[in-house]
Order: structure tokens, then sequence, then C-alpha cells
């Protein structure tokens, strides 16, 4: 029989791992100065890796529940792996085009079938914590950039670039594949163990598949409440620096500025585990309405502060809740739809993280070249967040006439 903590521990190696494409930025000015990149052309790679993460993560969400996660997660780790194996054979031949399929289009499958391979898992061997246990792991994928950032400016202070993908792609692969053997559904194990853990807790509001979950209300509510949240929090972590640096703000140099902005990494990887955790106590949808309401607050105020101090306690407490967002919703969606297909289901959903990718950068850009004030549209994307408190409400309220009804139905007819 799995010990469930330890399905947790490779879990989270697992996300740690496909988490180090955080630590991008890394690479950005050593590509460009070793390979006479441009900007453009470095950017527009993660970009292209973070689009097929939410895109793989839908179109291989079945392959995941059908194979399970020992195979999918070995699926990752190989394509992951060999995306950067190959992201340095094209640094060593110089060639865009193969860097582009190697860290954008193998390493962005990688990334989406990792990023939902053990997730499903664990909410079924937690299910007094579901909370708890998908906050670890993709507490892990935000704090990947810590560690793994390092070790690849180590790497690239003495070596070429193309030695740094080698290394690193042959150790996320032999990492990744080599904990993936351990995952197992609870299902598979030996009859009678599947269910070892008794709670009491309300049952799931409905066991479906994913052509069901799409065709409900409360699945689109979810994914335009992951949206904006990730769209939002892009935006302030696009705007943090240029707001620490202005000299009508804090004045900051490049240096002070960056070691703030890298603490920003931490409290998302913070906020997954915390507000994951806390959701299993305060209920998905309560979490939810909390920190969008912090961040109504926080966003509208953040522009305003003089104080340094009170300025970083704000915007961390902003990144806890953007990383809470994902990390509360696979748990959210065992709620909703059951575990039948997590995986599924979750892959779908995520494509509301592609579709912010894309568009939270544009939409700030805009909005600040329309405005010319960084302030003021963080005061919009403050307006944003009232919308997605609203949506919340009406998930709320739409959950408790799902329950009202199923109760209803439950309860014994009185006599004739």
């Amino acid at each position: 029989m799995r010990n469930r903590w330890l399905i947790a521990a490779a879990a989270v190696a697992i996300h740690l791992s496909i988490g180090s494409v955080y630590a991008y930025s890394v690479l950005k000015n050593p590509l460009e100065a070793t390979l006479g990149w441009s900007d453009l052309t470095v950017t527009g790679s993660f970009s292209l890796a973070i689009a097929l993460l939410g895109v793989s993560a839908a179109v291989f969400g079945p392959f995941v529940e059908r194979f399970g996660p020992r195979v999918s997660a070995s699926v990752a780790g190989c394509c992951y792996g060999s995306g950067m194996l190959l992201a340095g054979l094209a640094c060593h031949l110089n060639s865009v085009v193969l860097f582009y399929i190697g860290f954008g289009v193998l390493g962005g499958i990688g990334l989406g079938v990792g990023y939902i391979s053990p997730v499903s898992t664990l909410v079924k061997y937690f299910p007094d914590r579901r909370g708890l246990a998908t906050g670890l792991a993709i507490m892990g994928f935000g704090l990947g950039s810590l560690v793994y950032g390092p070790i690849m400016a180590y790497l690239l202070g003495s070596h070429h670039p193309a030695v740094m993908f080698w290394v690193l792609g042959a150790w996320y692969m032999v990492v990744m594949v080599g904990v993936a053997q351990y995952l197992k559904k609870p299902a598979d194990l030996a009859p009678g163990t599947a269910q070892v853990y008794t709670v009491k807790r309300r049952p799931d509001l409905a066991q479906m598949g994913v052509r069901e979950a799409t065709g409900t209300l409360r699945f689109y509510l979810l994914w335009a409440m992951l949206f904006i949240n990730v769209a939002c929090g892009i935006a302030i972590i696009s705007s943090a620096s240029p707001l620490l640096e202005n000299p009508k703000t804090f004045g900051l140099d490049k240096v002070q500025a960056a070691g703030i902005v890298g603490l920003m990494g931490l409290f998302n990887g913070i906020g997954r585990l915390l507000w994951a955790s806390a959701s299993d106590y305060l209920g998905r949808a309560n979490t939810y309405l909390i920190f969008f309401g912090i961040q109504i607050i926080a966003f509208a105020w953040l522009p305003s502060i003089s104080s340094l101090i009170l300025f970083q306690i704000v915007l961390f407490t902003i990144m806890t809740c953007y990383g809470g967002g994902f990390a509360t919703v696979p748990a959210f969606i065992g709620d909703l739809f059951g575990t039948k297909a997590l995986g599924a289901i979750h892959g779908c959903i995520l494509t509301a993280w592609s579709a912010a990718g894309i568009c939270g950068p544009l939409l700030y850009s805009w909005l600040s070249m329309r405005t010319g004030d960084p302030k003021l549209v963080l005061q919009i994307f403050a307006g944003a967040f009232v919308l997605a408190f609203i949506i919340t409400m009406i998930l709320r309220f739409d959950i408790a006439r799902i329950r009202r009804r199923q109760d209803s139905l439950a309860s014994p007819q009185l006599g004739v």
C-alpha cells in the first residue's frame, strides 16, 4: 500500500522540476548575449511554453485519467527533459526554430501533462485534506524558480547555455520519471485498500465526466474566477519593479527592486499552501471570496502607499492570493465535479491560465498606453476583482441551490 505522504513528496518533486520554467528570466540575458538572439525571440519561446501548458493540460487530460499518474508523469518527464536537451542542441547550433520546438513545444507539453498528472491522485489519497494535498504539490511549482534559478545562474556563469540545458534536461528527466514510478491511483491498490481514509465530510456535488462538467454553469464560473485572478496577478508582477524604481514612489535601484521581486516568488509559493490548506476548513467558495476581497482593497490601495515596508506587506499579500488561486482550484473541482475525471477537468480549467497569460500582459500594456498612469491601471484591475467576487457569490448560490435540491430528494417522503 502506498504511503500518501510519499505520494505527496513525489508530486512536489515533479512540480519543482517543471516549476523551474519560472526561472526563465535567468536565461534571458545569457541567451541574448551568447547567441545574439533578440529580446522578442527569447521571450516568445517562454510565452509559447506557457500557452502550451494550458492547451496540453486540456488536450491530454483524458490521457492522464486513462493511463494513470505513473505513465502520464513519466511521459511528462520525457517530454520536459527531452525538450531541454533539444533546447541545448539548439543553443549549440544557434537554431531559433529548434529552440522553439524543444523549449516551447516539447517543454510546454511536458509542463501541461506534468502539472495535472499527480494532482487528481493526491485528491483521492487525501479526501480529508484535499486543499492541503494539492497546495503542497502546486506550491512546488511556485517555488521551482527559487530552487533551480541559482543552479541555472551557476551553470550559465561558467558554461555555454547549451551545457546548462543538457545538464538540467537530463536531471529533470531522471527525477520526474524516477518519482513517477511511485505514483499509483488508490483504486489500483489491493482490494479493500482503495478507500482507507474515513472522514466526515459532505459528499461531492456530483461525479461527472469532462463533457458533463463543461456543460454546467459552475464550470465556466470557476474558469472565469481563475482567469481574473491570473490576469490581474500578472499585472502586478509586471508593474511591481517599475513602481519600486519610479523616483516619484520609492526610487529603488534595479538590484533592490529585483530583490523584492524575488521575494514575490517566495510568497507566491507560500500562498499556494496557505490558502489551499485553509480552504479545507473555510470552504472553497468562502476562501475565494476572502482573497478576492483582500485583492479588491490591496490593488486599489497599493499605488497610493508611501511606506516601503507597508508596500511590501500589501504586495506580498497579493502574491499569496495569486498563488492560492492556482492551488485551491483542484480541490474545488473535486468538490464540484467529483474525482472520476478530475485530471481531465482540471486540464480544461487551466486553459484560463493560458488565456490570462496572453490577455493579462496585453491588457496591462494597452491600459498603460491609454491612461499613461500605472496607478490607474491597478485601480482598474481592482474593479476586475469586484467582478470576480460577484462571480464567486453566484457560484456559491448555485452550489447551495443544488445542495438543497439534493437534500430534498434524499429526505424521506411523509405519509400519503
